[in-house]
């Protein structure tokens, strides 16, 4: 299944990341993707 596209792209070993690495050091992060608006907020 190594062609699977689902799969493509994502890292062989997981591993948990705190919210302040997601978002690069910001406070929030606003994603706007097919008129659909998502926002990304550090918990801690």
């Amino acid at each position: 299944m190594r062609d699977d596209p689902a799969s493509v792209g994502k890292p062989l070993a997981p591993r948990s990341i705190s919210s302040s690495e997601l978002l690069g050091g910001q406070l929030s992060v606003t994603i706007d993707h097919e008129g659909m608006c998502y926002v990304l907020r550090a918990t801690r």
